[in-house]
């Protein structure tokens, strides 16, 4: 376990509210562009370089823990059409995979293949931080995090952390100047299927808070990993203990 301090209690108001507007969008507005995105269909130039930046980050993440995962039990927070599920599976691992939208995880359950080679996949719908998941050696959150402000991944990293035996990997938005511009516009896709604001975050400021933080015990920001791709940019984190 990463922490031993006492988290912060989650769900809290602010999680709450965000978490109900991402619920509509990935469940209602957005799920046909998001399978889209995450398939081998043909998408706008723009999202061309969302896919090809999602690909970059999700080997990143993957490259950062074992290639052999068999008996390693992995928590995918915010799990969409279940890609990064499937190939954790593939080496081995016990995926929990979570995610928000009834209908990504519909999606994630007609792509998982019947033969995992050892590994296995339990998809749910709901809340990522449902506390009777239990333990987990790796606990991975990739872009699930992105539109909420600071303070709540903050304390988002505190549940994780404290349910994640090795470590935790989680991605940001950055602050660089295309991301900063699109938080202020609130646009990241067209208007007719735009996502809640993405909130950039500072990744000094990250490193510097779980440091400083008596709630995680003492882990640290191991490593980070900048993926950029157009208007795809994110900043890979390891949480992990000292």
């Amino acid at each position: 376990m990463i922490s031993s301090a006492l988290t912060k209690p989650m769900p809290n108001t602010a999680y709450e509210a965000r978490r109900g507007q991402l619920q509509n969008y990935f469940g209602q507005t957005a799920a046909d562009n998001w399978v889209a995105l995450t398939s081998n269909s043909p998408v706008s130039k723009i999202r061309e370089t969302v896919r090809a930046g999602r690909e970059s980050m999700r080997d990143t993440l993957l490259g950062w823990m074992p290639e052999d995962l068999k008996g390693a039990r992995i928590l995918d927070a915010g799990c969409g059409p279940g890609v990064l599920s499937i190939e954790a599976a593939k080496r081995g691992a016990d995926v929990l995979a979570v995610d928000l939208s009834p209908a990504l995880i519909d999606v994630a359950k007609e792509r998982t293949p019947k033969d995992l080679g050892g590994g296995s996949i339990d998809y749910r719908t709901g809340d990522m931080t449902e506390e009777s998941f239990g333990q987990f050696d790796y606990v991975i959150a990739m872009d699930s995090l992105i539109h909420y402000p600071f303070k709540t991944i903050v304390d988002l990293l505190t549940v994780f952390s404290a349910r994640a035996n090795e470590a935790v990997f989680f991605t940001v938005a950055p602050k660089t100047p295309l991301l900063s511009a699109m938080h202020v516009t609130g646009k990241l896709f067209p208007r007719n299927d735009r996502s809640p604001a993405i909130v950039p975050v500072s990744e000094k400021k990250m490193s510097d808070t779980v440091a400083a933080s008596e709630h995680f015990d003492g882990a640290k920001i191991k490593r980070t990993q900048r993926i950029s791709s157009a208007f795809y940019q994110s900043q890979a984190m390891e949480l992990t203990a000292k």
